[in-house]
């Protein structure tokens, strides 16, 4: 799929800390909100359709912070931390351990409406900041951010892999039939929403040491999902010794790329959305 790059810049709060957006971006907020709620039903998780019920997000123009935050102080005492389009792996890990999920204040343009690298703010706010009215979730990011602080580069890559597979592209529900979605990578984009569940993509029972060996590209479709049981399993993925796992990990190595992640495969249409993992093989 050809992609032309756009630049974005987030959009600074005035004295208030209201963020200004001009017509034309809550447009494109409110069409791509419609959007996505079409495809949601049935398919992403009770959790998170009850999260984004308690945030009641508006659909004709883009929420404010401090409103989702007065949300998510209320439930799991979280709060959101406006950010560039792109942050240095500390920062991001750094806001996590302090329970601020960072939010991009910026939106896609027309032009980039299905597919765009940089996760903009429809992305961290419908993808992310349901679930984060949940304790579990809440509590996986907050020790996944504090266990990136104290990783070093390599041991970085490997993390990548494991919020890859459940913050971004999770799956959740043994029973095939009773599959729903979690990942926000997943929940913020319709086409992915529609094509996870669909016995399209491989399924795995979620392993942690098996997840931290499994490469992944962030510009193909995913070709695996990893399932947990349920969201309150993210409790026990966050108490599980995962440094210790991911050393067995590394002793391992890594699984060999499905096949559709290799070069000499022709770049399938690119239904995910993009988070903080810009390698474009991990």
């Amino acid at each position: 799929m050809e992609h032309h790059a756009h630049s974005y810049l987030a959009r600074e709060p005035d004295t208030q800390g209201f963020i200004h957006y001009p017509p034309e971006e809550h447009a494109v907020w409110q069409d791509l909100i419609a959007r996505q709620q079409a495809v949601l039903p049935n398919r992403a998780c009770p959790e998170y359709l009850n999260g984004l019920a308690n945030l009641d997000l508006p659909h004709h123009n883009i929420p404010q912070l401090g409103d989702i935050d007065s949300v998510l102080q209320e439930t799991t005492g979280w709060r959101t931390a406006a950010v560039p389009a792109l942050i240095s792996f500390r920062r991001f890990f750094g806001l996590l351990a302090d329970k601020a999920f960072p939010v991009a204040t910026f939106i896609r343009c027309r032009e980039d409406f299905d597919y765009i690298q940089e996760p903009d703010i429809f992305h961290e706010i419908v993808g992310h900041c349901p679930l984060l009215t949940h304790p579990a979730f809440a509590a996986f990011n907050e020790t996944y951010g504090k266990l990136g602080l104290n990783a070093d580069k390599t041991e970085r890559v490997f993390l990548a892999r494991l919020y890859w597979f459940t913050i971004e592209f999770g799956l959740v529900g043994r029973n095939p039939t009773e599959r729903r979605i979690y990942g926000g990578g997943i929940l913020s984009s319709p086409a992915e929403t529609e094509y996870a569940l669909s016995g399209q993509p491989e399924y795995r029972e979620f392993n942690i040491i098996d997840v931290l060996r499994t490469p992944y590209r962030i510009d193909r479709i995913q070709p695996i999902y990893y399932v947990i049981d349920s969201i309150d399993t993210l409790f026990d993925i966050a108490q599980t010794n995962i440094m210790e796992a991911m050393r067995s990990a590394m002793a391992k190595g890594l699984f060999t790329p499905h096949p559709s992640l290799l070069d000499q495969h022709p770049p399938k249409p690119c239904l995910s959305e993009n988070h903080r993992t810009k390698p474009k093989l991990n």
